[in-house]
């Protein structure tokens, strides 16, 4: 049996995830798995470089500090599970983003977490740079995963939506059979919002069960400050990040109104978590149902406001489809290092805007 090694960490960077899977045709068997937290400090280093508070040397020691971050919860991982390293074909590394630029004259998208110390450490073939070719092959190098999405999810009798909840929320449409390709796009900000918000005024990472926000009241004339953002209005293929979704994007909202009592703040973000993706979630069959993963599904008022705005479509996670919506993202990127082995595309290119399907990634040697 060969395995596979999965490593993420999201825009919420709290944690690298990481997993040990082996894939059958169109299945899939998790066999043992690790949350390594970042510390407080490099934390904290991340979000700072995220809003462009990095130079040159605190990117490189940041990249370093992320790579052997991702190494050592890849070596956990492996001792945990007992595997022989040489069992493991490939490890597929995500990497930290910092900065997510897909348009302009000169489009990028930056990960940090240097894959050499991964190969270096854990003596496995390493793939990572999952992006860069989908952007110069004219997509926006994101979303990646509904790749995995279709390939796991897809049904030939129920219309499904994949909706992530991490610190940004996308969505996975998967029409019945193949009438139709597969879209995905990111709705806007999620947990990022949320985290950021609670964090600047609690000093709590997040809003545990959505706690903080059922306190409050959704503030309508904030919502609709915040709603008025061009990104919600934009046409997929669209991609985004810390880099638009930020404390600084809130504040900026929040300096048109009379102080407003920090608990409204937070209930009002997480209803436009809420309005953003019900608004561009596709209205063709009220029948579909929706699989929720991410953290997202942890905070039990954001999803019990998405079902209540869901009306008949059925809301459910992606654990009533096999996979624990903990480990959707770190299992795809092992599903991408897969692709890249086996010389097979990991991009839909309806849903990044890529001029063709791509092999994805870069290889590291063990």
């Amino acid at each position: 049996m060969d395995y596979w090694l999965g490593l993420m960490s999201g825009t919420s960077m709290d944690a690298v995830d990481a997993v040990l899977v082996s894939f059958d045709t169109n299945s899939l068997a998790v066999h043992e798995t690790v949350s390594l937290p970042y510390a407080d400090a490099l934390r904290q280093r991340l979000l700072l470089a995220t809003r462009n508070q990095a130079d040159p040397d605190e990117l490189g020691e940041l990249d370093t500090l992320v790579g052997q971050h991702f190494a050592e919860a890849g070596a956990q991982l492996i001792k945990q599970s007992g595997i022989n390293p040489k069992q493991i074909r490939a490890a597929g590394s995500h990497g930290q983003t910092i900065r997510h630029q897909p348009a302009g004259n000169a489009p990028f998208s930056l990960q940090i977490g240097n894959a050499a110390w991964l190969s270096e450490r854990l003596g496995i073939i390493t793939v990572a740079d999952f992006r860069s070719r989908d952007i110069a092959s004219g997509g926006q190098g994101a979303p990646l995963v509904p790749a995995f999405h279709r390939w796991l999810f897809a049904s030939p009798t129920q219309d499904r939506c994949i909706l992530n909840l991490g610190g940004i929320a996308n969505i996975t449409w998967l029409p019945a059979g193949s009438r139709k390709p597969a879209v995905g796009f990111d709705t806007g900000p999620a947990n990022a919002l949320l985290d950021a918000w609670c964090l600047d005024q609690t000093g709590r990472h997040f809003d545990e069960d959505g706690h903080m926000a059922s306190e409050g009241a959704t503030h309508s004339e904030l919502l609709a400050s915040m709603l008025s953002d061009a990104y919600f209005s934009k046409p997929a293929p669209k991609s985004t990040g810390k880099e638009r979704f930020n404390i600084d994007w809130v504040r900026t909202h929040l300096q048109r109104f009379e102080e407003i009592p920090a608990e409204d703040v937070q209930r009002t973000l997480l209803q436009l978590t809420v309005t953003t993706i019900l608004q561009q979630l596709p209205q063709e069959n009220a029948d579909m149902a929706v699989y929720v993963c991410g953290g997202g599904t942890f905070n039990r008022l954001l999803m019990r406001e998405l079902k209540v705005g869901l009306g008949s479509a059925a809301l459910h996670t992606t654990a009533d489809l096999g996979l624990d919506p903990q480990w959707v993202e770190p299992v795809a990127f092992a599903w991408l290092a897969r692709q890249t082995i086996l010389q097979l595309p990991g991009n839909v290119p309806e849903v990044t805007g890529a001029s063709g399907e791509r092999i994805l990634g870069a290889i590291y040697p063990p």
